[in-house]
Order: C-alpha cells, then sequence, then structure tokens
C-alpha cells in the first residue's frame, strides 16, 4: 500500500511538474478580438517555438525553469515579449492581444461569408479577394452612384459597356462575359437573367460593408451561373454605436448623387436604413450629337430590420426598392428639340422590389441553423423609336442549411429552391422570350484543418433544373502555409449555365430581333476550371517597409457554349455548334507599403479563345493586357490622396476589326475631419475616348448601328463632395 501511495504522489508531481513548464496562450488582435492564425510564438535564446493554430491557441512545452522571455511575432502586427518565471503559478491558456502596425492596420483580419464559412479570409482554402473599409470608402468617392469603377478596378475584372448610348454594363471575370458571373447580396441571387441587365447601375456603395469577389468556378456554392466567379455584396449591419453617415456628389457632367445610410442597434431589436437620389444629366464630350452620359433619375430605399429573440436567435427582413428612368441616345430629342433627323433615342424604365427574410438560431455553440427567403420582382422596358421590348421577371429563392464548427473541421449542409419567371408583354407579332425555370439543388461544404499548415476545402452539390437536367458539381480547394512568408492555394471545380436569352450580345441590341432559345435542341453550358497561386509577404528595413505579392494562375473552358448569330429573316438565333470556349492567363498583385505611402501594382495576361470545329478565334472584347497602377497617401484622420493609372491592351471586337489599346489615369484628394470630410476626384485625366482614335457607330445618326465600346465614351469628368458622419 505505502509503494502505491509513494508511486502516486511521483506521478501528481511528475504531472504537475509538466503543467507549469509548459505554456499555453490564445491569440487575437487587439483591435477587433479574431483570433490570429499563424503567429509565431518561441522562448528567447531557446529552439523551443511554435505557432499558434486556426483557434488562435498556441502550446510551448519542456521551457527550462526560471525567468524566460516569450516573443510573439505576427505580419503586420507590432512584436510582443512577456517575461515570465517558470514554473508558473497558472495553467490555464493566457490571452494575449497583439496590435497592429501603424502602416499596416488594413492588414486586420476580415470574416469572409462568399465561401459559406465563417473563417478569416487568410485561413480559407478558396482564394477570395475582399474590398473593405477605406479601399471600398476611397472607391465610392470616385463613383458614389454605382459599383462599377470599384469592381472595373480590381485585378481581372473588366467592365463591359453594353450600351453606348444609356450606359448599361456588365463586368467580365478572366475575359468572360457578364452572364457567367453572379452576383448576390447577403448569401440571396438577385441580379441574374433580365435583372442583371442594369444591375451594375442601381447599386450604390455606401451600405455595403465589403464586397468578396472569388474568381473560378464557384456553381457548388450557391447554383448554376457562377462558371467565371462570383461576386457576394456584404451589407452594413446595425451596431452598438450608431451609424449616420450622409453623401452629397456632384460632376462636371452635371451629376448629382445624394444618399444616407442610418444604422443602430437596440437591446431586443436593430435597424438599417438606405436611401439615395442619384441624377444624370444628358452629357456629349465628343460633340457627335449622341449621349456619352444618359439622362437618369433613380430612387433607391433599401430598410432592413433585425430582430434579437435572444443571444442565439436573429430575424432579419429587409426590402430593395429601386425606380429608375434612363433615356440616352440624339442630344437634340432629349433636350425637347426632336425632329424628323434628331429622333433616336433609347429608353430603360426600371422597377426593381425584393423581400429578404434570414433567420439565424444557433442550436449550442458549434451548431447553427439558418433559413432564407427572398421574392424578387423586375420590371423593365427598353424603348427605341419603332421597337419597344419589356417585360416583368419574378424571382424567389429559398434556401436552409445547417452548419457546425468543430476544433479541426466545419461543416455547411443545405438545400435550396430557386424559381425563375419571365414573362415578356405583347408588343408586337414577334415571338415571345418568355421563360419558367425552377431548380432545386443540396449541397455538402467541409473545411478541414488536415495539418498545421494544411487546409482543405472541399463540396459538392447537386442541382435539378426543369428544362435542362440534373447537374453534379464537386469542388476542392487546399491552403498551404509554408511559413510566415509564404502560402499557396489550389483549387477547382465543375459549373453550369443555364441559356437564357439574357446576354451581352442581346443586351447590346436590346434584344431586337432575338428568337426565343429552342430549348429541345439546347443543353445547357458547363464547365470546369482551376486556379492556382502563390503569396508572399514580408517586411524589410527594421519592418519600415511592407512588401507582398501574389501571383495567380488560371483556367476555366466552358463546352458547347451557346453563340447568338444571324439567321433568315433579318433575325439571330441562339446555337451550340460543337467546341469551348477557353480562357487562360495570370494575374499578378504586387502591394509595397512605407510610412503613409501604399502603392498597388496589378497586371492582368488573359488568353480566352472560342474554338467551334476545327476553327479557332480571339474571343472578343477582352484585353490580353491589362496593368492597373494605385499610389496612396494617407495620414489616417486626416488626408487622403490617390494617384492611378490603367493601361488596356488591344481588342478584338465583334465585326472582326481589332481596337485600339489606350491608358486612363485618375487623381483623388480627400480632406479629414472628425464628423466630416470633402473630397474630389479627377477621372480620366488623359480625357481618353473612344470617339477620339475610333467610332463608335456607321450609318446616321437617325438610324445608327453601333459598333463595340471598347474604352471609354465619357471622357476628363470630375466629381467632387462632402461626406457627414453625424
Amino acid at each position: 500500500m505505502k509503494k502505491l501511495i509513494v508511486l502516486f504522489a511521483v506521478l501528481c508531481f511528475a504531472i504537475s511538474a509538466y503543467a507549469q513548464n509548459s505554456y499555453k496562450a490564445i491569440i487575437k488582435d487587439a483591435k477587433t478580438n479574431h483570433l490570429l492564425t499563424g503567429t509565431t510564438v518561441k522562448i528567447a535564446g531557446t529552439s523551443i517555438a511554435s505557432t499558434s493554430g486556426d483557434d488562435g491557441i498556441v502550446t510551448l512545452s519542456n521551457i527550462p525553469s526560471g525567468k524566460q522571455i516569450i516573443q510573439f511575432s505576427y505580419v503586420g502586427f507590432k512584436n510582443r515579449a512577456d517575461t515570465l518565471s517558470f514554473p508558473l503559478g497558472q495553467t490555464s491558456p493566457m490571452l494575449i492581444l497583439l496590435e497592429t502596425e501603424e502602416q499596416e492596420k488594413e492588414l486586420g483580419e476580415v470574416v469572409v461569408s462568399a465561401t459559406r464559412s465563417t473563417r478569416t479570409i487568410t485561413n480559407i482554402p478558396t482564394r477570395v479577394e475582399v474590398i473593405a473599409g477605406e479601399e471600398l470608402d476611397e472607391k465610392g468617392n470616385m463613383k458614389p452612384g454605382d459599383i462599377r469603377m470599384m469592381l472595373a478596378e480590381s485585378t481581372g475584372i473588366q467592365t463591359q459597356q453594353t450600351s453606348a448610348t444609356s450606359g448599361n454594363s456588365s463586368i467580365r471575370i478572366q475575359g468572360l462575359d457578364g452572364k457567367y458571373t453572379q452576383i448576390i447580396r447577403d448569401g440571396f441571387p438577385l441580379y441574374s437573367g433580365f435583372s442583371g441587365g442594369l444591375g451594375l447601375l442601381q447599386i450604390a456603395p455606401l451600405d455595403l460593408q465589403q464586397v468578396e469577389v472569388i474568381k473560378g468556378s464557384s456553381s457548388t456554392l450557391y447554383g448554376g451561373g457562377a462558371i467565371a466567379g462570383l461576386v457576394n455584396l456584404v451589407s452594413k449591419k446595425p451596431t452598438a454605436e450608431r451609424q449616420l453617415n450622409f453623401l452629397l456628389n456632384g460632376t462636371s457632367a452635371l451629376g448629382l448623387d445624394a444618399s444616407g445610410f442610418y444604422a443602430e442597434k437596440f437591446k431586443k431589436a436593430g435597424l438599417t436604413l438606405y436611401a439615395a437620389y442619384n441624377h444624370g444629366t444628358a452629357y456629349d464630350p465628343s460633340n457627335i450629337g449622341l449621349t456619352a452620359i444618359p439622362k437618369f433619375n433613380r430612387f433607391t430605399l433599401n430598410p432592413k430590420l433585425f430582430v434579437y429573440f435572444d443571444e442565439g436567435t436573429t430575424l432579419s427582413a429587409g426590402l430593395n426598392t429601386t425606380i429608375e428612368r434612363r433615356i440616352g441616345g440624339d442630344l437634340q430629342y432629349i433636350r425637347g428639340n426632336g425632329s424628323a433627323e434628331h429622333s433616336y433615342f433609347e429608353k430603360n424604365k426600371t422597377g426593381r422590389y425584393s423581400t429578404q427574410v434570414e433567420l439565424a438560431h444557433w442550436l449550442d455553440d458549434k451548431e447553427k441553423l439558418i433559413f432564407r427567403n427572398s421574392v424578387s420582382y423586375y420590371n423593365r422596358s427598353i424603348g427605341l423609336p419603332d421597337y419597344l421590348f419589356s417585360g416583368v421577371q419574378l424571382s424567389t429563392y429559398s434556401e436552409v442549411n445547417y452548419s457546425r464548427k468543430d476544433e479541426r473541421s466545419d461543416w455547411v449542409i443545405g438545400a435550396n429552391l430557386l424559381t425563375d419567371h419571365f414573362k415578356e408583354d405583347r408588343n408586337s407579332n414577334f415571338a415571345l422570350r418568355s421563360y419558367s425555370y425552377n431548380t432545386i439543388g443540396a449541397f455538402v461544404q467541409n473545411t478541414w484543418n488536415a495539418l498545421e499548415q494544411l487546409t482543405i476545402e472541399s463540396g459538392v452539390r447537386g442541382d435539378y433544373h426543369n428544362d435542362y437536367g440534373f447537374f453534379f458539381l464537386p469542388r476542392i480547394s487546399a491552403l498551404f502555409k509554408i511559413n510566415e512568408h509564404f502560402s499557396t492555394r489550389l483549387g477547382g471545380g465543375l459549373g453550369y449555365k443555364a441559356p437564357s436569352v439574357f446576354t451581352e450580345d442581346a443586351e447590346r441590341i436590346q434584344f431586337r430581333n432575338v428568337l426565343p432559345i429552342d430549348v429541345s435542341n439546347t443543353k445547357a453550358e458547363r464547365s470546369y476550371g482551376a486556379n492556382y497561386d502563390v503569396n508572399y509577404r514580408t517586411q524589410f528595413f527594421d519592418d519600415q517597409v511592407g512588401f507582398s505579392i501574389n501571383q495567380m494562375f488560371f483556367y476555366t473552358r466552358i463546352n458547347n457554349p451557346i453563340l447568338l448569330v444571324p439567321t433568315t429573316g433579318n433575325n439571330l438565333a441562339y446555337i451550340q455548334p460543337n467546341g469551348d470556349l477557353d480562357t487562360k492567363g495570370a494575374e499578378t498583385n504586387v502591394k509595397i507599403t512605407y510610412a503613409d505611402f501604399k502603392l498597388f501594382i496589378g497586371y492582368t495576361f488573359a488568353d480566352v479563345n472560342q474554338h467551334t470545329g476545327e476553327s479557332t478565334v480571339v474571343y472578343p472584347l477582352v484585353s490580353r493586357h491589362r496593368l492597373n497602377n494605385v499610389l496612396m497617401y494617407e495620414i489616417e484622420d486626416k488626408w487622403k490622396i490617390g494617384a492611378e493609372a490603367y493601361y488596356f491592351s488591344k481588342q478584338r471586337l465583334n465585326d472582326g476589326t481589332t481596337g485600339k489599346s489606350y491608358w486612363t489615369a485618375g487623381l483623388m484628394a480627400e480632406k479629414l475631419w472628425k464628423h466630416f470630410s470633402v473630397f474630389v476626384n479627377f477621372e480620366n485625366l488623359t480625357d481618353t475616348r473612344q470617339t477620339k482614335f475610333d467610332t463608335i457607330y456607321t450609318g446616321s445618326i437617325t438610324n445608327p448601328v453601333f459598333r463595340d465600346i471598347y474604352a471609354p465614351v465619357d471622357g476628363f469628368v470630375v466629381n467632387g463632395g462632402i461626406k457627414l458622419k453625424l
């Protein structure tokens, strides 16, 4: 018995000694309280070191007794050193808060939702680009009325203007048509089909918290349509501190933007409210008699109510309302001086109304259940002197998903139903393009911390479309953190797109003479694609200079893409010849920071080709080479000054000719005070206009036939205004 007691005492002593000579801590960002993964922690003068995991926890073992200096280092944060005496009296994890470096505050951890996870951007295997914080604010100064410029100035994204006189635009990711990019808002697909035609022009940045962009196939996440990529618009949410912001902006082209945003969280409820009025005046800087900027008036109202039943249950219900009247064309006609010689116009009337309801309930600290539903009503008409196209799109989206977060693995399982019904008005004897699509889908996604340095994200989706059948969509991505400086990602997946008449080619001609799709002889477009990127970041000269570079390579192939081609009777029909469309290339992003200066350099190489039978042609309206350069000087809470320059190489046009290469440049400045700021932006300082070096139409001004718009048409424009934060 005595021997057992002695053995037990020895074991207790050993366990106690081990506990006292071990160190455990949880590492967080002092400002945001977010967990910091990959923080290096070491005992000075020894080889004892480790890094924090996804849970922010780090453990050091076999620490010698006596005073030891524990050092903490993480790129973008101030180094920290604590002196402790071992053995320790405390056995529970210590809380360590790291503060950001003054010149690297923008590196704070950002939580993204586009991948259906709640991980920070540095810990997601899927490559996600986020426009948030100061960058979102700065880009909002340049174009407060919509998000075209915000997206177009990102590497690998190009804005494609589809109407010369009305400004209608879409975005192209990695050279692929806008129809292959899915735009969602807070997880709701609100901008697709007919409702996508003016989407970019009717979304303002003031009520956005951040914009998340995934490039490459993302159909596994939210269903068909995301072949080229996914753009997730994340709305601001109410906080305990009241937000009351106003923006007033005017332009040298006699444009006006007036908007306001209010948000506040109370004990059991919260509210956000965004309201805006945007006005444009008919503008023709080239004196060709046609509008480069149309006349328009747009009203927007987005209220959203949040109800907090308890700490684990939240209900949100919102309404998005946009009403717009837009007219472009002959300047004399728009000014009220129309005649037989001045009679061309293009009128767009839109009404966009959508509701979003979401109920989120935490079952416990690991499990969460979400139900969401949206109903979207979109009414649009396009009128020309002798033509009218109009109709109503009614779509709904319902989803339920269950998520579970464990120590090493995250799961998301769900199902959704998407309905999309378009009814065209009978304005002539031409065949109607109405359709009724229903898609039901189910998905599973897992994010697994396979090793301390390796995280794998995999998912699979099954969609059944009432006209085009079943689609199996697997997807996988991996993140490998080589060390605190190097990381690399590899990912890919399958995608699909249900054919629709609403494409850039049809929008460009206002859907005139475009025949309905022959569903019986058409298959859904299917794709596969992959991305690989390497990221490196470090600091030089005693951490005075920050440097990071991201190099990405991409490839996407779309089998049997549908094409709009001439057919009998001056009509156009969608056909699906044997062949494929592929895009391959590379993106390079470099960021250098020094004191109050930040330099961003981005280069995109896109090689996009259409293969049909034995022939191969370069895909139209793609800049093979693009260069983005932005230099920012910022004194926190005092000044922001930025200069930018962009290069676009030659583009093949739809008529077989080649457009010119060109540069654009800009300059912006903002002076900040505690509750308000004033800003000015000089856009397109070089006054680059397509009308300077190429034509935008053939024929007469009475009956113009428009060519592709591949360069700016509005030229040099100055805008400026005031922002209030009360």
